[in-house]
């Protein structure tokens, strides 16, 4: 089985690795584990593509990449210590169509993420991206509050 963890790098993904690491014979012994995160585009405008010029892509993409590395390390170490095996990566996009994108080219079985429990007037306000990958998964997903 398939498993893409999801994590934004708050205490709800954190709680949801802590359930995972706790859990495993809810997946099988073979389990393959994919925690991603996704980091939202820098606005483009021209605020960036000045700092652009003066900065070069290279310290853009450094930026996403410090930004993912920091947001999966309380994950990655909960991993490390249940004994569990995973991989780590990280896109750059709408957070939402990047989950459901993986899910589609890493044939992905079941997605797992923590939900920051919003009522349902902050995700009418705010949008939620639990409710977006619920409403476009092809796979189930597994909620952790």
């Amino acid at each position: 089985m398939k498993i893409l963890m999801a994590i934004d790098g708050s205490a709800y993904s954190e709680k949801a690795a802590t359930y995972l690491a706790t859990h495993p014979s809810l997946f099988g012994p073979n389990a393959e584990l994919h925690l991603l995160n996704v980091r939202m585009p820098v606005p483009v405008g021209l605020a960036v593509t000045n700092a652009r010029l003066i900065l070069g892509d290279d310290a853009i993409t450094d930026y996403y990449r410090e930004e993912a590395e920091a947001a999966l390390k309380p994950a990655e170490t909960i991993f490390r210590k249940a004994g569990i095996a995973f991989q780590s990566g990280y896109k750059v996009g709408s957070i939402a169509d990047e989950v459901i994108d993986t899910v589609r080219q890493q044939h992905i079985d079941i997605i797992v993420m923590g939900s920051h429990g919003h009522s349902p007037l902050a995700n009418v306000v705010m949008g939620s991206v639990a409710t977006k990958v619920l409403a476009a998964a092809t796979v189930p997903v597994l909620m952790v509050r």
